[in-house]
């Protein structure tokens, strides 16, 4: 079975500087695929890449097994939902018209809506427990309310690819586990293939399947969790000492004595 998103030795230059270098991957429906790395490890530069808003150097991305570079923006939409960090609005939109916006790229310019939209807009909404927003002003809501929904908005979308940047940063630490585990819950229950970025290793051990670690604009390792998020390779990832992520590790409670190696 094609991947619904594969890309495929990447590189990506700057003047005078390499950012991404031979990047490859695979997203799979039902799983979630977190990119972990530091801040400067390229995983911006490579979100713009699969999203089709950067032109490689090198490599390619392909979308059921098409080109990116040769598809319309509309059809890459139809694809791929996008979840930034955190979205400003400038205009009092209510939560509800914020998650109606998943369909501008899809409809002629300035057309509105159809009952059918505003009804999906709504189960989008409703599947994620935050039907009740729907009528608040998006720039009003809470940094946990307003990332439900952008959630909403790229699952109105119906696409078979997330990809989220960052989506648990800047939430408390409920709201967090909250975000993170209903991530999971939409790879599995609706067979979404998912990507997330993040910086935090408990983030990635708490909703993905698999791992990817990114320094310098090279895949450091890949695997499951319990085979990348070691003491050894996050020492290696970060440039800390293993014996402080040997702590951190136990007093998170990610992993006690005994279960990880420094090999």
């Amino acid at each position: 079975m094609t991947a619904p998103l594969a890309a495929r030795h990447l590189r990506f230059d700057f003047p005078g500087r390499v950012l991404l270098r031979g990047i490859s991957l695979e997203l799979r429906p039902g799983r979630v695929t977190a990119l972990l790395g530091p801040n400067g490890s390229g995983k911006s530069t490579l979100l713009r890449i699969l999203l089709g808003l950067l032109e490689p150097a090198a490599g390619e991305v392909r979308l059921s097994g098409e080109n990116i570079r040769e598809m319309r923006r509309a059809d890459v939409a139809c694809r791929i939902a996008f979840v930034p960090q955190q979205t400003a609005s400038a205009f009092a939109y209510t939560a509800l018209e914020m998650v109606l916006m998943s369909w501008e790229s899809r409809r002629p310019f300035l057309a509105q809506g159809s009952a059918r939209d505003r009804q999906i807009a709504m189960a989008a909404l409703d599947q994620l427990g935050a039907a009740g927003l729907a009528d608040r002003t998006f720039s009003l809501l809470s940094g946990g309310e307003r990332q439900l929904v952008l959630l909403a908005r790229a699952l109105a979308q119906e696409t078979p690819i997330l990809i989220l940047d960052e989506p648990a940063t800047g939430l408390d630490y409920g709201n967090q586990i909250r975000m993170l585990e209903m991530i999971a819950d939409l790879a599995r229950s609706l067979k979404k293939a998912i990507l997330q970025t993040t910086h935090a290793p408990e983030h990635a051990l708490a909703s993905a399947d698999d791992i990817i670690l990114l320094k310098e604009g090279r895949i450091l390792q890949r695997g499951s969790p319990e085979e990348v998020l070691t003491a050894s390779t996050l020492a290696s990832l970060y440039d800390l000492p293993v014996e402080k992520f040997e702590r951190y590790l136990r007093n998170a409670g990610l992993l006690s004595a005994g279960e990880f190696t420094r090999s």
